[in-house]
């Protein structure tokens, strides 16, 4: 029986630390599988090839209602942008919200345009958020075409100047005439 008790508190205590360790940049990002607000199932892995900003947020949030202002003006500079590792630049959003409406408001009232909002409405029990240790909101991981953590809370300006660091250099050509 001691035995038992011993390999069961091992196997819970890996258990725990599997899921406790943070994420850091140059990781692998996790799977998100989530509903959007559509109701349709999503995978984050659908967005493979695209520059992605996973961005942790709920309508109660009041600094990521904030930040929500910064991010489409972000957006809609680097959407069509090409990047060293990624074609376009899109925006997951995940919300903590418990109920629909609110969070529907919220998405039109900030003008949230781009097409991905996930959320499973059980606030902080969001399996996204535990899966990606989101401990405070707003709280975002930028991953490259790959599904590579290339920043960690990244807000207004620093989003802004990460994105144009990791931006393809446009060439230029000149012919002779």
């Amino acid at each position: 029986m001691k035995i038992k008790f011993i390999i069961l508190f091992t196997i819970s205590l890996i258990s725990f630390n599997l899921y406790s360790q943070e994420l850091k940049v140059g990781d692998k990002a996790p799977e998100i599988i989530q509903n959007l607000i559509t109701g349709e199932e999503f995978h984050l892995s659908e967005l493979q090839g695209k520059m992605v900003l996973i961005d942790f947020w709920a309508s109660w949030c009041k600094p990521c209602r904030k930040e929500n202002t910064k991010i489409v003006v972000v957006y809609n500079k680097y959407k069509d942008s090409n990047f060293k590792n990624g074609k376009g630049f899109t925006v997951l959003g995940v919300s903590l919200d418990f109920k629909k409406p609110a969070w529907e408001q919220a998405i039109a009232a900030d003008q949230l345009v781009w097409t991905y909002q996930v959320g499973d409405l059980k606030g902080w029990r969001n399996e996204a958020a535990i899966l990606y240790g989101v401990k405070s909101i707003p709280a975002n991981f930028l991953i490259d075409g790959d599904g590579i953590i290339v920043g960690i809370n990244l807000r207004g300006d620093n989003l802004d100047s990460k994105l144009k660091k990791l931006r393809k250099k446009k060439s230029f050509s000149f012919s002779k005439n």
